[in-house]
């Protein structure tokens, strides 16, 4: 009589596991549900999005090389706080490096680069900012149409080096750039920012291109440099009790569902 063989559980090698886990926490620390300051208790992560230590440590470290997380000695984990003072400089540096980048595109562009500019943006007017007209519901879809325009703006620069160091710009900004899209939704007109930026591409006329795309970028960042109520007075931790992790965890977990 042949013996049964032993069942054997079949799971993700773990670089497959730390790239799916850090594509998980990365979504929830730019969307906002892992709150700025928060720290990341391990039990709470193990639960919230059913991993070990260590992938779990392992995406956290590579979250923290990118800025998105911090790693305090003796202390742990923790999501980065927000400041006015590095939403402004995170502004500054985006608008100058961008800016070139964009007059690079300009330099070299190419009938093919006009061409999926414009479809980009034709993609990004069509698609509602805001799933709800009377008050902001974001759009997933048209986040991403919008990171797309934004990257075909930059594509044809020439440099993989400089449109990553953007990526990274626009990642660490979009935390940010969430407070601003609820605060001005129903008095911004950005998709007349959009089309004021394409039609100067489309023009030659770089000056003015750099120009507009810079203070697209400052008009996000004003909304909130100006309001006091958004900025902690000092930096707060926010070290939830085991209720509150058991509650939000079930909350990540449900969403991902």
């Amino acid at each position: 009589m042949s013996r049964a063989l032993p069942v054997r559980l079949v799971t993700a090698p773990p670089s497959t596991q730390t790239a799916n886990l850090y594509e998980r926490i990365r979504e929830d620390l730019l969307s906002g549900q892992l709150k700025p300051g928060r720290k990341l208790q391990m039990r709470f992560l193990m639960d919230a999005y059913q991993a070990g230590q260590t992938p779990l440590r392992e995406a956290l470290n590579r979250l923290t090389a990118e800025g998105l997380v911090e790693a305090r000695e003796q202390r742990g984990f923790y999501v980065r706080g927000i400041s006015q003072s590095e939403l402004a400089e995170l502004t500054k540096t985006r608008c100058w490096v961008e800016s070139l980048a964009l007059r690079k595109a300009m330099a070299a562009a190419t009938p093919q680069w006009e061409e999926a500019l414009i479809v980009a943006h034709h993609r990004l007017s069509r698609a509602p900012r805001s799933l709800s007209a009377e008050q902001f519901e974001d759009n997933p879809e048209w986040e991403r149409l919008h990171r797309t325009f934004h990257w075909t703006l930059i594509s044809q620069c020439g440099s993989k080096s400089l449109i990553g160091f953007c990526d990274q710009l626009a990642d660490q900004l979009y935390r940010y750039r969430r407070l601003s899209i609820k605060k001005a939704f129903l008095t911004r007109h950005v998709a007349d920012e959009h089309q004021a930026i394409l039609s100067a591409v489309l023009s030659g006329d770089a000056d003015r291109a750099a120009d507009l795309l810079s203070a697209h970028f400052a008009a996000t960042a004003e909304v909130l440099l100006v309001d006091d109520s958004v900025f902690p007075c000092a930096p707060a931790e926010q070290d939830l009790g085991a209720d509150n992790d058991e509650t939000t965890a079930e909350q990540l977990k449900r969403r991902k569902q």
